[in-house]
């Protein structure tokens, strides 16, 4: 655990404050469910709560069959980062925090298909390789959840309209999955 030397007193309702700076590297915003763990030390920790989180199993076992069955890197997403890959690229990607043009195609609760001459969208900020060749929103009860993707490296473009609709069937049944 890393301390910010930063001090917040509860107030009168029970109410503490997290600071602006860290629910921006956090990437926390209003209404983001949070876990509240304790520890035998005393220690009060804020997790982000993630719907994903609860089935990353069965979305490593999607991931297995759609790498299997296209050869290609495969990877779902909550909210923040990858928690399931298959592919040459898994070991890369799987906790990664996603990039935030990923972040905008989520909300923006359409399919993303990479086009030749535009700009790759990277899976992670970190990783510069990796491009979402196809990004299929998981949405939930209105709720986009998450990603589905098809991941190639830069310049390459071995999807078509099979993985565009694999990624699209996939997507829409992990949504009605998470809403049972």
């Amino acid at each position: 655990m890393k301390a910010t030397g930063i001090v917040r007193r509860i107030d009168d309702l029970g109410r503490v404050v997290i600071p602006k700076e860290i629910r921006r590297t956090m990437r926390i915003r209003e209404g983001d469910p949070l876990e509240i763990y304790t520890s035998k030390e005393g220690e009060v920790i804020f997790k982000k709560y993630s719907l994903m989180g609860g089935v990353d199993e069965f979305a490593a076992q999607i991931c297995e069959t759609l790498n299997k069955t296209t050869g290609l890197t495969v990877a779902v997403t909550d909210r923040d980062s990858v928690v399931a890959a298959a592919g040459s690229a898994r070991r890369d990607l799987i906790g990664k925090r996603i990039s935030t043009e990923l972040e905008q195609i989520m909300e923006d609760r359409a399919i993303y298909r990479a086009q030749g001459s535009e700009r790759s969208v990277y899976v992670t900020d970190t990783l510069d390789r990796c491009c979402a060749a196809i990004a299929a929103p998981i949405i939930s009860e209105g709720d986009a959840l998450g990603l589905v993707l098809f991941v190639e490296n830069e310049g390459e473009n071995h999807v078509g309209e099979t993985e565009y609709k694999l990624a699209q069937t996939i997507a829409s049944f992990l949504g009605r999955h998470m809403e049972s």
